[in-house]
């Protein structure tokens, strides 16, 4: 078949989606890209056996994607695209990422008579709620969140196949009314084939806590940091590493500096994945401090199945899909969210008797067995089969 898929980012990097592109071109389907650019990308690229069609964005227009719903800039952008590209190229199926261009999907899907699959990374009804841009006055006016509740049941119902990343999200959609049978779940699991450990060995003076990914506030990242003085009172060589970017880090960086703890808190700024192995070698305990929320219910990282398969205990805030995976592999312990008494209880616990308390050959095991990309990509060629 040819794919034309569908993402409203600059691309590349995005690990689930090339690891999604791979398997298709392994079996067999032609896959090409659509997505906007901001900068300088070339508008038509070559890469891996895949093409990529970019289409420049103005900064107007991208801001106009908070409140799509109501005003059409934003759709009509990528009608204009997506209609053009597949009058010059011809598709069999559309593949949309994420849930906001599912509508644009369905028009495309009706107009040129070919199959629809809507890839949903997230809960997006719920990852809005906690957002911090559709908190303000002027983002719950552009963006109501029942607006998007209605809008995901409906649009859902039209499509041929829908892909969620876990089994508490499959429930979750047919809770709205949709058939089980087009739902599939494709999670974010490793691909063992890309991923390269690292053999660096952390240093014995310290006891590293380590986190990588999106530094946002539904991150909960700053209970981590509100732990750290109750943690360093029974390890006093207690440090935080935290690697990665996101609009909340000022936000930590005041929240370090008012605590006074700035010698055991180290924001490293965005790693290419060969230096976020390194530094995850180096540490002792691997955190997922998330906040509980309709949105982390029912997702999961991809950094869960990493900190599982190199072997480093992890400490997770009691969403319910970490709590389930977690408990399961016997990888590590779950804190109640946004305590950070328990963070520090728990972490303690952790650092003191990781032996006693997890089996990370266990944890390693299910990696390479059940939670890993060789089985979930086999899921997604099958919708395509």
């Amino acid at each position: 078949m040819r794919i034309l898929m569908v993402l409203e980012s600059e691309f590349p990097p995005d690990t689930r989606v090339e690891n999604e592109i791979s398997a298709l071109l392994d079996a067999g389907h032609t896959v090409e890209i659509a997505c906007f650019t901001k900068s300088n990308r070339p508008l038509k690229e070559s890469k891996n056996g895949y093409v990529i069609y970019r289409k420049k964005i103005s900064e107007f227009i991208h801001k106009t994607s908070v409140g799509s719903l109501k005003f059409p800039f934003y759709f009509n952008f990528w009608r204009k695209f997506l209609k053009r590209l597949i009058k010059t190229y011809g598709y069999d199926a559309i593949h949309i990422h994420d849930l906001p261009l599912a509508k644009v999907g369905y028009e495309i899907k009706k107009k040129f008579d070919i199959s629809l699959t809507i890839d949903l990374h997230e809960n997006w009804p719920g990852l809005l709620k906690i957002s911090t841009h559709t908190q303000t006055f002027l983002g719950k006016i552009l963006s109501s969140n029942k607006r998007w509740e209605a809008y995901e049941k409906n649009i859902l119902k039209k499509a041929n196949n829908i892909i969620v990343v876990v089994e508490e999200s499959k429930n979750r959609i047919i809770d709205l009314g949709i058939k089980a049978d087009k739902i599939h779940i494709v999670s974010n699991t490793l691909n063992t084939f890309e991923f390269q450990e690292s053999e660096q060995k952390g240093n014995p003076d310290y006891t590293t806590l380590y986190y990588a990914g999106a530094i946002n506030k539904h991150r909960g990242i700053q209970t981590a940091i509100e732990a750290i003085p109750y943690i360093a009172k029974e390890i006093p060589n207690i440090r935080l590493w935290l690697v990665g970017k996101g609009s909340y880090v000022n936000t930590l960086k005041n929240q370090v500096e008012q605590l006074g703890i700035k010698d055991k808190v180290n924001f490293m700024g965005w790693k290419p994945l060969k230096e976020v192995a390194e530094y995850l070698s180096q540490s002792d305990i691997a955190l997922i401090p998330h906040l509980r929320s309709d949105h982390t219910d029912s997702t999961i990282p991809h950094k869960l199945f990493q900190y599982m398969y190199i072997q480093k205990p992890i400490l997770a805030s009691d969403c319910i899909p970490l709590k389930r995976i977690i408990e399961e592999t016997k990888s590590g312990l779950c804190f109640e969210n946004n305590n950070a008494k328990d963070f520090a209880d728990k972490a303690i616990r952790l650092i003191k008797e990781s032996k006693i308390l997890t089996d990370m050959n266990l944890a390693k095991s299910s990696v390479i067995e059940k939670y890993n990309w060789n089985v979930d990509k086999q899921r997604l060629v099958k919708i395509y089969s």
